[in-house]
């Protein structure tokens, strides 16, 4: 049996936002430049690998820095310390309010955002059909996508990704997202996904059920710190019992 290659390579990874705090205007306006800037570490030295063809799930309560490490994995946020490796392998972002120019319409936003994938607009237009074929928006295809629900953005993001197939999956919520028909079938689409050995995904969800059902490996992680990385069994029962223990 070859040995399995690595998709994704986190090392001691640490992202931080810094915001201003609070001040009033009328009192500070001769003296901004005193204010202290907060520093928040989102994402605390994080390390862990993931392997071509494994399905990860990321949990942790809200505020833990999933969505962040999601998007630092599609490259949307840089290190601060630290480093992220993805060897090569071309990676999509399913998140809602990423990725869309609102004016545009959403057969635009399909060339657009494969654009940015890194596909051709040949190959793009040869899955046109079959991306516009699964959102099922009908006319809304061709509006603006600012006049598009949630749940429309949600279904033509995740056509899109799923149909034009990168390397690395990154979804982010996404699932929970829709009418109940849609559901069922980004559901089905993504265990077709599972089953392609060379494809990796990475889920970030508060849905235990769907994280059961898909995926073989869970990463938890609690206020930006590393908790646990394995057996997907394991580490959600040890979530789990922890936020069950958390509760007020």
């Amino acid at each position: 049996m070859s040995e399995k290659k690595i998709a994704i390579k986190v090392d001691n990874l640490t992202i931080r936002y810094k915001s201003l705090k609070a001040f009033s205007i009328k009192k500070n306006f001769f003296d901004f430049k005193r204010n202290k800037k907060e520093v928040h570490e989102a994402v605390k030295n994080i390390s862990f690998e993931i392997e071509e063809g494994q399905i990860v799930g990321i949990v942790g309560k809200n505020g833990s820095g999933k969505s962040t490490l999601l998007r630092a994995l599609a490259g949307v946020f840089s290190p601060d310390e630290g480093s992220i490796d993805t060897f090569g392998h071309s990676i999509a972002l399913l998140a809602i309010g990423v990725g869309f120019e609102k004016e545009l319409s959403g057969r635009e936003n399909i060339m657009l955002s494969g654009m940015l994938l890194g596909f051709t607009e040949e190959e793009i237009t040869e899955k046109m059909p079959k991306i516009i074929k699964f959102a099922g928006l009908g006319k809304f295809i061709d509006m603006p996508v600012r006049t598009y629900s949630s749940g429309m953005y949600s279904k033509l993001a995740f056509s899109i990704s799923v149909c034009l197939e990168t390397d690395i999956l990154l979804v982010d919520e996404v699932l929970s997202v829709g009418d109940a028909r849609f559901k069922k079938k980004s559901f089905k689409k993504m265990k077709s996904l599972i089953e392609d050995e060379t494809r990796t995904v990475v889920i970030v969800s508060h849905n235990m059920g769907t994280l059961r059902k898909l995926c073989d490996k869970i990463l938890w992680i609690n206020d930006g710190e590393f908790m646990m990385f394995g057996d997907m069994e394991e580490v959600l029962d040890k979530y789990e019992e922890y936020m069950d223990n958390d509760e007020p």
